[in-house]
């Protein structure tokens, strides 16, 4: 693997090694998104840790991203289902896969988000799996791999899909031209065969990530367990020691690539007056001046220990009743998945604890804890990382999480302190954050005590070997490693 990846290193690759191809990323959620606001069209880049990784690279390597349309006016701007991205500075192709109503159900709630989501997560959410989601996913797959086959028809190609949403792509791609080379990252944890066996389709779902002709996990683990896996369910040569499977004739090479963020591009928007502005504003909206904060931010989901991360708020101040009023809690979350019964609940319940900790812990002037909900701007985002004393993240299971690199990338002032939970991808790399074992409501407690009084050179010491860590093992790496290990290109 080529050392110290930079956007000019992985843009001499490209041009170098896929000048004659197509590069193609398929994935469900659209990097832009176009809404109708107050009756004009605005585009926002999308939410979400695919987004966050692979628009910075897409700009450069001018290729075309194929997602479904989510947006109320994507429609209306997308001629012949197409339209360039960003609106600002036009560099990629974007094609839309329209679903029905129906398709979104049984594909996207349904398989993707009640089955595998869960299941994948170790979360104690009892999936829910069902013949005819099953059924729908499928077709939805198929059609995405009509649509790319459409654009690259006679083509040489390079299509790069993301995540379990289109675990199929490839098979039916290969269906329709076998030389067609096909990457699959799959973004989130692979469990241990014990739980994966569980999944009534686990041979179809195996048979279809082995169309690929590369598949990447975070970290080796994960690539340990999607072995095992095969090992026990098909057929197969599995190769432990070179990481690669042989089945039915084709080799598939299985690899680990933490996911990172773009470190040089959110250092540098960090730095602009246009943060700083958000930053007055911010502490101006939500009474946080002169107060030590504590920030979460996140998708409402129940892998992402939200409650528990209240619940740890909560015995800090039991703990430390001499912090009231010097330091709030401000989460940041937009609802999710909301069709989905088990995000509802869980959006109730954080809503009645959230409730019940300020109403044991506020005074007149203070209450511990705001819950932001509302859609934040990239540079809100940056601004709250850059105004928090420390960042709270406690996935109760994730891939990676990029909340904690963003962070990492924003903190251009090298304050700040991290508490990262111990089941993250992450915390295998971010050794100088604070490791917590988020269920332990204590551990989250004494992280926050000791995020909040921490010297102030111990605090720069570590946000600095934070940062060259994130800054080394950046986006660009992620994308040119994957790019080296292309086969027969």
């Amino acid at each position: 693997m080529v050392k110290g990846w930079d956007k000019n290193s992985v843009v001499d690759l490209v041009r170098n090694k896929l000048s004659d191809y197509v590069f193609v990323v398929v994935s469900n959620r659209q990097p832009y998104i176009h809404k109708h606001v107050k009756g004009k069209i605005e585009c926002v880049r999308g939410p979400g840790g695919v987004i966050t990784a692979l628009d910075p690279v897409m700009r450069h390597l001018k290729g075309l991203w194929v997602s479904a349309g989510s947006g109320d006016a994507d429609r209306l701007v997308a001629k012949s289902s197409k339209v360039d991205v960003p609106p600002e500075d036009p560099s990629y192709t974007l094609k839309y896969v329209w679903l029905t109503k129906d398709e979104n159900i049984g594909y996207y709630f349904g398989y993707s988000n009640q089955a595998l989501w869960p299941l994948m997560h170790l979360a104690f959410v009892r999936p829910i799996i069902r013949d005819n989601d099953w059924s729908v996913y499928k077709d939805v797959n198929k059609k995405f791999a009509s649509a790319v086959y459409d654009e690259i028809k006679g083509k040489k190609a390079v299509v790069f899909v993301q995540d379990y949403h289109l675990t199929l792509v490839a098979k039916y791609l290969k269906e329709l031209d076998s030389r067609i080379i096909t990457l699959m990252f799959w973004h989130i944890p692979w469990p241990t065969y014990d739980i994966f066996r569980i999944l009534p389709q686990k041979q179809e779902i195996l048979e279809g990530l082995l169309s690929y002709d590369l598949l990447g996990f975070h970290v080796r683990y994960f690539c340990s367990n999607f072995l095992e896996a095969v090992n026990n369910e098909l057929e197969s040569k599995v190769n432990c020691e070179n990481l690669s499977v042989i089945y039915k004739g084709k080799t598939t090479l299985v690899r680990d690539y933490p996911i990172s963020v773009d470190f040089d591009g959110i250092s540098d928007i960090s730095s602009k007056k246009g943060v700083e502005e958000s930053m007055d504003s911010l502490q101006e909206e939500f009474g946080l001046k002169d107060r030590k904060i504590i920030a979460g931010l996140d998708r409402i989901d129940y892998t992402k220990g939200i409650i528990e991360r209240i619940l740890g708020v909560d015995k800090f101040f039991d703990l430390h009743p001499e912090f009231k009023e010097k330091v709030i809690f401000i989460q940041m979350g937009e609802i999710s998945r909301i069709h989905i019964s088990q995000y509802k609940y869980l959006n109730d319940e954080i809503n009645a604890v959230v409730e019940e900790v300020n109403f044991k812990h506020a005074t007149d002037s203070w209450k511990p804890i705001v819950f932001v909900r509302r859609h934040l701007t990239f540079n809100e985002i940056l601004a709250f990382y850059r105004l928090a004393d420390a960042c709270l993240v406690t996935s109760l299971h994730d891939g990676m999480n990029l909340v904690a690199k963003e962070f990492t990338s924003s903190r251009i002032d090298n304050k700040g302190v991290l508490i990262l939970s111990r089941f993250t991808g992450a915390a295998r790399q971010m050794k100088d954050a604070l490791l917590i074992n988020p269920y332990s409501r204590i551990e989250v407690a004494k992280a926050i005590y000791s995020a909040v009084t921490m010297d102030k050179e111990k605090v720069k010491k570590r946000m600095k070997r934070l940062r060259q860590n994130v800054g080394r093992n950046n986006i660009w790496k992620w994308i040119g490693d994957i790019l080296s290990d292309i086969p027969a290109v």
